[in-house]
């Protein structure tokens, strides 16, 4: 009898250690992966938790079983994938991390060549019904020589490409603190500061958390949790920083913090990102995600781009950027997706960028962030666990649809309003695995209509009915 695997999501696997992922099903994964993409070569890497060492070579066991040849690039970051299967050539590649889930859970993501996502309508349910059907165990199944095992480094490579993204002559004396979370991210700021210093680069890091440890003894890193920030926002305070940066654990997502040592909202990221690629080549193409978006679409605007409404989630982006060759697409919630790296995610790319933006315009970070937190004041995204969420949605839509001037059903529904008291939009959105409405609302020049607002779409969604 097959039995199903419970770490199998939408977009990667993720799961409890032992009970829902262990070496034998990483191996079956790995074998599966084999199987089903039947991939020449499939580079191979994992995070600083304690289990990702053994589950590891686990995959690469199966892979192996499957005919495939494995390079190994040992303790990287997600994005550290993503670029050596684009700049090898490589048929796909497989990172196992957890990222910022609890500390007894692990996971793995997948590219396939080029580094392409796999989702679940575009292979990873295929792997995970064969990872649980197991046809390798029949006999009459065919045999394939078994693949190659090697170990290997594309750090330096990397590096190189990051500092692609930014002209080091203009950038000005600057402190940053950075906190790696005692994730994988250290290694990599290492070898850039390795080369600021030999180029005389005038930046200088302080650095928070930096050793990697799968213990996690300060906690797991995720910055977008408030009790996460503490210790970044009190050293770029203490050591008058020009601007803090915080990664995940995997370092695919990055945190920014002004020179105050207070958070940058994801949503005002994107807009710094998009000016910062528009300055450089005006008329391209920005994706942007619908839950909030007047910020994104003025600035676009602005600098001669193109903004292009995207449903949330990097497989929906990242095909989205490749139909319109975009330069950039961004999400609130600290993914960064960038054309030149394989239209995939970085958490490396975008302070870089945002470093460069401040030296060149030479102003402060919190000062280009107030003018557009003045310009589009938001709610910040707003999780609802309800008992009926589809009722719930249809019940606020009940209530607010005849009074919009503009609607919009890309990614859940988007009202916007222009009343009396001012102009208002708000987003509604159900997640994909638990019963939760996620709820955005920005305004236009005005934080007590925004505030007001949020509070009464809230009252009605979360309204008790008997």
């Amino acid at each position: 009898m097959t039995t199903e695997l419970t770490c199998f999501t939408a977009y990667d696997v993720r799961g409890r250690l032992g009970s829902q992922l262990d070496t034998g099903i990483a191996y079956r994964i790995g074998r599966a992966y084999g199987e089903y993409l039947k991939p020449r070569r499939v580079v191979v890497g994992g995070d600083i938790r304690q289990t990702s060492e053994s589950l590891k070579l686990a995959l690469a066991e199966g892979l192996m079983d499957a005919g495939v040849d494995v390079l190994d690039i040992g303790l990287v970051g997600t994005e550290e994938i993503y670029f050596a299967t684009k700049y090898l050539e490589f048929d796909g590649g497989i990172e196992v991390t957890a990222s910022h889930n609890p500390i007894d859970y692990n996971g793995l993501k997948f590219v396939r060549e080029e580094s392409r996502p796999i989702s679940g309508d575009t292979g990873l349910f295929a792997i995970k019904e064969l990872a649980e059907r197991q046809p390798w165990q029949d006999p009459s199944h065919e045999q394939v020589t078994k693949g190659v095992y090697s170990q290997g480094s594309t750090l330096a490579a990397y590096v190189d490409h990051l500092l692609g993204y930014i002209d080091l002559s203009l950038l000005q004396p600057t402190k940053l603190v950075v906190n790696s979370g005692n994730g994988v991210a250290g290694h990599v700021v290492d070898a850039l500061e390795k080369i600021f210093e030999e180029r005389g680069v005038p930046v200088q890091f302080v650095k928070v958390h930096h050793q990697a440890d799968g213990s996690f003894p300060n906690g797991i890193p995720n910055p977008l949790l408030p009790e996460c920030r503490q210790a970044t926002s009190s050293m770029v305070k203490s050591t008058g920083a020009t601007m803090g940066i915080a990664w995940d654990g995997d370092f695919d997502r990055c945190f920014l913090f002004d020179e105050n040592g207070s958070f940058v909202d994801g949503y005002y990221v994107v807009g710094l990102l998009a000016e910062a690629f528009l300055q450089k080549s005006a008329g391209e193409k920005i994706i942007y995600d619908p839950r909030l978006t007047w910020n994104t679409e003025e600035v676009v605007a602005s600098c001669g781009g193109q903004a292009i409404l995207c449903k949330t989630g990097h497989a929906f982006i990242k095909e989205r950027m490749r139909r319109e060759d975009a330069v950039y697409g961004g999400e609130m919630s600290a993914h960064h997706y960038f054309r030149d790296f394989a239209y995939c995610d970085s958490g490396m790319i975008p302070w870089l960028l945002v470093l460069e933006l401040l030296s060149v315009k030479r102003v402060k970070l919190s000062e280009m962030v107030a003018a557009r937190i003045a310009a589009f004041p938001s709610s910040g995204e707003i999780n609802s666990k309800l008992a009926q969420p589809k009722e719930s949605i249809e019940r606020v839509l009940e209530r607010y649809k005849g009074q919009a001037v503009a609607s919009d059903y890309t990614d859940g529904i988007s009202l916007s309003f222009a009343e009396p008291m001012g102009q208002w939009r708000f987003s509604l959105r159900s997640s994909n695995t638990e019963p939760v409405v996620r709820l955005n609302v920005e305004s236009r020049g005005d934080r007590a209509l925004m505030e007001l607002k949020t509070a009464e779409v809230l009252a009605v969604l979360r309204e008790e009915r008997g």
